[in-house]
């Protein structure tokens, strides 16, 4: 049997900011083999929170020095944002998306200058306690991905369109519009690189990235005070970050 199958090149630019959000390692690792229970004793002796350490464990990263970034995104975010954005479409269902579209490798590189960001978020749990969340948020973002379709069920346009739909409805990231809260991490997908789209590969490569995760920059003015406000209260309280 004879398979036939063809590429579409995109080029991606981010409509709205997007916020990155890994599984961190320490969270991984509670999976796997939960810490004890604490003390009140203990407690007091440790930190809830470390925005720096959780700034950092927050994003997908290529560890590759020869790679174009430093900052990524999983490929299973966009195809997930294209098999979600087909149960919106006519002419095609999500497990066929699923099934006749690829994305090769596990991070997609994202070009951009990272930020960080604090806010209050809602925990899972029946009461809703409020929490807070440290992420990296990257206000302008720009990536190129190459998508591999089967043809005759699939043409070149018409996975575009679907891409462009995705990029409104779904998006990517934290607090993006597939979860209903946020509008976070969308997209448009254009024909050609425009003037930003340029801007955005050039100033925000791996270069750059990498300065600005060693010293972020807060990117609003909430994340700003509760930075300070942390600071001061460690020193006041004598306690070092780890």
């Amino acid at each position: 049997m004879n398979v036939e199958y063809g590429v579409a090149t995109v080029y991606i630019k981010g409509r709205t900011p997007l916020i990155l959000n890994k599984l961190s390692e320490k969270a991984r690792h509670e999976l796997l083999l939960p810490s004890p229970r604490k003390t009140a004793a203990d407690r007091q002796q440790s930190l809830k929170h470390n925005p720096a350490d959780e700034f950092l464990a927050a994003a997908h990263m290529i560890p590759d020095d020869r790679a174009p970034t430093l900052l990524a995104i999983p490929t299973t975010a966009l195809k997930g944002a294209m098999r979600d954005a087909a149960l919106e479409a006519k002419g095609t269902s999500r497990s066929q998306i699923g099934r006749l579209t690829f994305i090769p490798g596990a991070l997609l590189p994202v070009y951009g200058t990272p930020m960080i960001f604090l806010s209050v978020v809602r925990m899972a749990d029946p009461g809703r306690t409020p929490d807070i969340r440290t992420r990296v948020i990257v206000p302008e973002w720009a990536t190129i991905a190459e998508i591999t379709f089967m043809r005759p069920q699939l043409r070149a346009q018409s996975v575009v369109n679907l891409l462009h739909a995705a990029g409104l409805m779904m998006g990517c990231g934290d607090w993006r519009p597939q979860k209903g809260s946020g509008s976070y991490g969308q997209f448009e997908v254009l024909a050609e690189p425009d003037a930003d789209f340029n801007r955005i590969m050039k100033t925000g490569g791996r270069k750059a990235q990498v300065a600005a995760m060693k010293n972020p920059v807060a990117y609003d003015t909430e994340t700003e005070e509760l930075l300070a406000w942390f600071t001061v209260e460690l020193r006041r309280r004598g306690i070092k970050a780890a």
